[in-house]
């Protein structure tokens, strides 16, 4: 890492996390907490001219090639600041034909292109590429429920990673190997913790705190002339290999592909190849229906089956959990009471909530293999899987 580097990196883990933190109690104690206007105004100038003289330094050092990993890192940071930027008005997607942050927008959009990623802050900076310091990670402020968002989010992305590759490894083994059985355990034991992790988030984080504090620095923002969405925390291939593999999702759907075009880069270029393969792969749901009326009375199918709709039936449950609980709690309820003045850039992905919610609750059902006629789920595919066991 440059000097130069290091420097903008030790800023983002310190005044920059500390101007942020004031700002938040100063908006916190008002009676409308989602005003940002005419309040701390010396600290939001000493946001922008502090990260603007990091940047500016950096910008004219040029790529020093040092890897992916540096460069992510970095963009990571850039990201951050222009996401703060944003969150405390001093840039507003919906006023401004460009970013005000001229440097900011260049060296962000260098980066992005070079490393092949969106030119913004993404998940994985804030979950699987956010280095520790001494036991510290990035974060925009020191608030508590900061600490637990991020904690558990990604607690829950590396558990759905942990049952993406158990799914993967039976790809060359096949339904029917003994391995998989096995293989299927650790992909259920996987997503269990994924629901664990999201109870706890649900009784820990407060609601006010993490709607009003933490949300805002999540939502979209300009990269030069481009208005880029917020992070999200399915911005990994993890949760979309599960859909695919259990064959819950169809890559071949117009909505579904579509999702997937919108995310693939928000992820690291690791990421975007596995989902890649993965399209292309066929389900594990598809292998065990070639076998339905043919091997029912196998040990193998029997034992095998049952753990993968066992599979399916957690996988579902989470996408449940996440909708009907988190979204509706820390989402849903608290925008009811917001001013419609705030109601731009709402959420983390651009379109009006109402818009967002329909389509969540369309994944919801997908992953739940729920009845429905108006979507494609495979509802009658796993009905007879079960059927199949008698």
């Amino acid at each position: 890492m440059s000097q130069n580097s290091q420097a903008f990196d030790q800023w983002i883990r310190s005044s920059f996390v500390e101007i942020n933190t004031e700002l938040e109690e100063l908006y916190f104690v008002q009676e409308d907490r989602a005003n940002t206007q005419d309040v701390g105004e010396d600290l939001k100038s000493n946001l922008r001219q502090q990260g603007e003289a990091h940047i500016k330094t950096l910008l004219a050092e040029g790529n020093t090639d040092e890897g992916f990993d540096r460069g992510f890192d970095l963009l990571g940071n850039v990201g951050l600041f222009m996401a703060a930027c944003e969150r405390h008005g001093i840039t507003q997607a919906h006023r401004d034909n460009r970013s005000p942050l001229h440097e900011a927008s260049a060296l962000a959009m260098q980066l992005g292109a070079s490393l092949g990623v969106t030119p913004r802050f993404a998940t994985s900076h804030m979950s699987t590429h956010s280095r520790a310091i001494n036991g510290r990670y990035k974060s925009f402020t020191s608030l508590e429920d900061e600490s637990i968002f991020i904690e558990y989010n990604t607690l829950a992305v590396m558990a759905y990673k942990r049952a993406a590759d158990a799914l993967l490894r039976i790809l060359p083994l096949g339904v029917s190997h003994p391995v998989t059985h096995d293989l299927l355990e650790a992909a259920l034991d996987a997503l269990n913790d994924v629901f664990d992790y999201n109870e706890r988030l649900f009784a820990k984080l407060d609601t006010d705190r993490f709607f009003y504090s933490v949300r805002p620095y999540f939502k979209p923002h300009r990269v030069g002339l481009h208005v880029y969405r917020g992070a999200n925390a399915g911005d990994f291939a993890g949760i979309n290999v599960i859909d695919l593999l259990l064959g819950v999702c169809n890559a071949d759907h117009a909505y579904y592909s579509q999702l997937l075009v919108d995310k693939f880069l928000y992820m690291t270029p690791e990421d975007q190849a596995i989902l890649r393969d993965t399209m292309r792969r066929r389900s594990l749901m598809d292998e065990f229906l070639d076998h339905v009326g043919v091997h029912e009375n196998e040990e193998w199918y029997r034992s095998n089956l049952g753990k993968f709709l066992q599979v399916i039936r957690r996988h579902g449950e989470t996408a449940e959990q996440h909708h009907d609980q988190l979204v509706h709690k820390f989402i849903e309820k608290p925008a009811e009471n917001l001013e419609e003045e705030h109601h731009e850039n709402l959420t983390a992905s651009g379109p009006p909530l109402p818009v967002l919610l329909r389509s969540l609750e369309k994944l919801r059902d997908l992953r739940l293999a729920a009845d429905r006629d108006d979507i494609p789920t495979r509802h009658a595919d796993v009905r007879r899987l079960r059927d199949s066991l008698g």
